[in-house]
């Protein structure tokens, strides 16, 4: 018989002394040797990130928003998963799960909270080994099987025909969400689809088409190497991401630089409270191995993609890291009822642009 646990988030503050600590004997490296951010994060902001980290930021201001909310966890497959689970006082409301990726977390999704509750029952998890989720002690959890937790828990919830919305990794939950639950999982919406350039189309390209593959290959020569070493040598990188705060948070700063439609400077976008809120829940939790392990887990050990015949939705915000056509998106969402590009916001959409994605959502849904 299954249990649903009640849960509250509550940091004691050894932990948030520890920190502090450790903040304090970080040992930072030389400056890069150009002005810019292409050899990484910059000693500059990393040195004004650690002295608030340690001297301003209150992780209980975050710890209170997340405990605004009902929240529990319940064991599958052997392994607790903590999820948010907010009630909508819509008769008519229906179920909706919203995944996240890495280097994301449920912070993403604290501000789209309230709009979208007005119309939808919000089931919000931790990927397994991210935030206040277990960590797996044995490997088998990948994309697949947590698309098959996901379900598990939503039919314990009682709701048995949901929607589904995810990005980065939360896209491909999704995604398996819609191939292999369809028959629970009636609709689906994501702001990366996992389609690739369909070749017929190489010799008349438009030209957003070619941005695209641009920005794929820049992702190749110069964005890539965090996901080689995810996918390779989880453990190894975690002894680093574990021990060091400054190390974690450098790990997953640069990305919200490079991902974020920031105009030069993640904090353009999201404050450097929210910044560190999402950093605190890798760093808490000390996910730092068990998070790059779903790359190990996923990367290469797939069969062929399978078609979306669900009906879907999909955006694309013009700092996505992959972008995708509609008529390449179509390739494998067959049953596509909503295509979208929007004017600003990048790979966290719903953390950089709340009120947009909470509204194009709606609008995608209603379309069904």
């Amino acid at each position: 018989m299954f249990e649903l646990k009640p849960y509250r988030v509550e940091i004691s503050e050894r932990d948030l002394t520890l920190l502090k600590s450790k903040l304090e004997l970080s040992r930072l490296p030389e400056s890069e040797t150009v002005d810019d951010w292409s050899q990484g994060i910059p000693l500059g902001y990393m040195s004004e990130v650690k002295s608030y980290w340690q001297n301003e930021y209150d992780w209980r201001r975050c710890e209170a928003t997340i405990n605004q909310y009902d929240q529990f966890t319940t064991e599958v497959f052997g392994l607790d998963i903590h999820f948010m689970h907010i009630k909508s006082e819509a008769s008519d409301a229906q179920a909706l799960v919203l995944t996240h990726g890495w280097p994301g977390s449920i912070v993403e999704f604290l501000d789209v909270i309230e709009p979208l509750r007005k119309s939808y029952h919000l089931v919000i998890p931790c990927l397994p080994g991210y935030g206040f989720s277990g960590k797996p002690e044995n490997h088998g959890w990948n994309v697949e099987k947590i698309a098959n937790a996901w379900n598990t828990i939503m039919l314990r919830l009682d709701y048995d025909e949901y929607l589904a919305q995810g990005g980065d990794w939360g896209a491909a939950v999704t995604t398996a969400l819609a191939t292999n639950h369809g028959d629970h999982c009636v609709g689906m919406h994501t702001n990366m689809p996992t389609v690739g350039p369909d070749r017929d189309t190489m010799d008349d390209l438009t030209e957003f088409e070619q941005e695209a593959l641009k920005g794929s290959q820049f992702y190749q020569d110069w964005d890539s190497g965090y996901s080689k070493q995810q996918s390779t040598r989880p453990q190894t990188l975690g002894y680093g991401l574990v021990d060091s705060p400054i190390a974690q948070a450098a790990w997953i700063l640069e990305k919200f630089y490079q991902w974020t439609d920031c105009s030069g400077h993640p904090e353009n976008v999201l404050t450097r409270d929210q910044l560190l809120d999402n950093v605190m829940l890798y760093w808490l939790s000390a996910s730092g191995a068990s998070s790059a392990r779903l790359y190990w887990e996923s990367f290469g050990r797939g069969g062929r993609a399978k078609d979306v015949t669900i009906p879907s939705g999909v955006t694309i915000y013009p700092k996505e890291i992959f972008k995708a056509s509609e008529r390449w998106v179509r390739r494998r969402f067959k049953n596509l009822k909503y295509y979208r590009i929007q004017e600003r916001g990048g790979h966290f959409a719903a953390f950089e642009q709340p009120e947009l994605f909470a509204s194009d959502l709606l609008e995608c849904f209603r379309s069904f």
